[in-house]
């Protein structure tokens, strides 16, 4: 899944949609599960309303405080982020949004989120 937003507009209006995007998780015996367990976030989400909304659907929140914690303990669970977003980078239309259609935008992103997949699944054969 992938969400597009505004690029003057903050990253925590689109949390709730993000959270609500994830889906189900399966493979495992039982019920699939549809919501993570924890979620770990930066202090750009020290927002009450983001760690309600996770409270809400039973999800324990890893949001650093603003002015209480350092972000430099989320370190070992961010660069994920970081590494994907570079992936991203690393297909120069997409580093800069150049298109004026969203549906066009949103087809190229996926595109290279099914490059992104294929290379990494490539790497572990």
């Amino acid at each position: 899944m992938i969400l597009v937003s505004g690029a003057n507009r903050h990253d925590s209006k689109m949390f709730e949609r993000c959270v609500d995007a994830i889906p189900a998780v399966a493979g495992l015996s039982g019920r699939p599960r549809k919501r993570p367990a924890k979620l770990h976030a930066d202090k750009d989400y020290d927002f009450k309303r983001c760690r309600t909304h996770l409270r809400q659907r039973s999800i324990i929140g890893r949001i650093a405080r603003q002015g209480v914690e350092s972000s430099q303990r989320l370190g070992k669970h961010r660069w994920v982020v970081e590494r994907t977003h570079s992936w991203f980078a690393g297909f120069g239309k997409l580093r800069i949004r150049f298109e004026r259609r969203l549906d066009i935008h949103e087809a190229l992103l996926k595109l290279a989120a099914a490059i992104i997949c294929a290379r990494f699944v490539d790497r572990l054969c």
